[in-house]
């Protein structure tokens, strides 16, 4: 009796946990499971999306990726060093991949053992069609001193900003040697939002070399979530670097190591994962170590724990200095304090170039926030000092800033520029949206509890 009345007892809770289920994954369902069509194509025999990465791990290393046509034909890239104007053929690899609606013919050529300090011109030829030319820059070996420009999600509309935003931030800093994306850069793994990706880095990533983490817009959704083979043949870095399908790149640039995850993935994945960082960082013996991923480790949307386990306990014992990071839809910074309270590294930043804003919790551990608007920064790097400045791009203002500074033999020491640059938090509700008059009721509080950030 009392077996039958328990195993009851059973069937009912397992009975409303499957109703609870069910009722979850229609409201979710779409968020879960749903893909937006691919639009049927055809590619044309010319060369498109031509892209400049970096490649082998080494600063004297480039690789070109582009597509044409639909079946792998003979091609190359003409290579032309300006400083002897010697030419140089470099035969390129073709892979034909089919996705849902299209097939096109992906390319990659490995530009290795450039010369330092020399400018190039390069064009790619697929049998008879040639690109346009472009020309990128190698700089001196060994330097202490550059910068690069970073991103956080893209994910722009069909026609976006995203081209003159880029173009902006690098007409503001023309010293800037390279762009670094965190994830997302595509709004859909759809051939008419890849389209967009490249009408977003058009005239820019030719010629200026992009460097791209996986993030969870770039993967087929499902119950198991799928990254296309296409991701790796466009970002071609990763053709060399992946370990079992893991989209993971390490790369030393004057004196500093980038190390780049894939926190999209399933637990084990991500344990490999771990291991190649751990492994890759008591190798390292840069000045300056900066780590690039998707899901930010100190959330301000919820929680992203599995990838927080995984990574944090080396990024800190290893003594990464910055961590680079999107998926949110905001800005915020989080420096590290030591026992005292005094700030220290690591450095996490969270940002965002998309037209979409998320709503976000207000962490007081968190040094600083942006909302309702588009973000890009640059890091400059010398011998002692790694410099973060946040761009707010409405407005074209410095919105944040601090200075790591890590002199030989002594301590870290920040200098936060920041907390002197007033926050930026306009967000009119929505009307009858309980969800968005509870986020501005939290904007009020926080600016009522944190008056000197505004």
């Amino acid at each position: 009796m009392f077996r039958f009345i328990r195993r009851h007892k059973f069937l009912s809770l397992f009975s409303l946990l499957a109703i609870a289920f069910a009722i979850l994954a229609a409201f979710r369902w779409n968020v879960w499971f749903y893909n937006p069509e691919e639009v049927p194509y055809k590619v044309e025999d010319k060369p498109q999306w031509v892209l400049l990465t970096f490649g082998n791990g080494s600063e004297n290393s480039r690789y070109v990726s582009w597509i044409c046509g639909e079946d792998p034909k003979e091609s190359k890239v003409d290579l032309v060093n300006e400083n002897t104007d010697d030419t140089t053929v470099v035969w390129a690899a073709g892979e034909a991949f089919h996705s849902r609606s299209g097939k096109a013919a992906y390319y990659m050529a490995r530009l290795n053992e450039l010369e330092e300090n020399t400018r190039y011109r390069y064009r790619v030829t697929t049998e008879n069609q040639s690109s346009p030319w472009y020309e990128f820059k190698t700089y001196p070996y060994g330097r202490d001193y550059f910068k690069f420009l970073f991103i956080g999600d893209v994910q722009d509309t069909i026609n976006g900003q995203a081209n003159n935003i880029i173009k902006e931030a690098f007409r503001r800093n023309h010293d800037a040697e390279f762009l670094v994306c965190g994830g997302d850069l595509t709004e859909r793994p759809a051939y008419q939002h890849w389209q967009q990706t490249f009408r977003g880095i058009d005239s820019i990533c030719q010629n200026i070399p992009l460097l791209n983490v996986a993030g969870n817009h770039d993967y087929l959704k499902g119950v198991i979530m799928k990254l296309e083979m296409r991701f790796p043949l466009i970002f071609s870095y990763f053709l060399d670097s992946k370990v079992d399908d893991n989209m993971v790149y390490t790369m030393t640039y004057g004196n500093t190591q980038f190390f780049l995850l894939d926190s999209t993935r399933e637990f084990f994945y991500l344990w490999t994962q771990r291991e190649w960082l751990k492994d890759k960082l008591a190798q390292s013996n840069a000045k300056w170590k900066i780590l690039v991923i998707h899901h930010p480790l100190y959330s301000i949307r919820g929680n992203n724990l599995i990838q927080k386990w995984m990574f944090n306990g080396l990024i800190q014992d290893y003594n990464i200095d910055l961590v680079l990071q999107g998926h949110e839809h905001a800005y915020a910074r989080r420096t590290m304090k030591n026992e005292d309270g005094t700030p220290t590294t690591p450095v996490y930043t969270i940002s965002h170039c998309s037209p979409k804003n998320y709503l976000i919790e207000f962490d007081d551990e968190f040094d600083k926030f942006g909302i309702s608007s588009r973000y890009y920064q640059t890091i400059s790097l010398s011998s002692d000092t790694l410099t973060l400045a946040t761009y707010e791009v409405y407005n074209n203002t410095l919105y944040d800033s601090l200075s790591i500074i890590k002199p030989d033999n002594a301590p870290v020491h920040i200098e936060d520029y920041g907390k002197n640059i007033k926050e930026y938090m306009e967000y009119t509700p929505v009307p009858n949206s309980s969800k968005s008059q509870r986020f501005y009721k939290r904007i009020q509080d926080y600016k009522q509890h944190h008056p000197e950030r505004f």
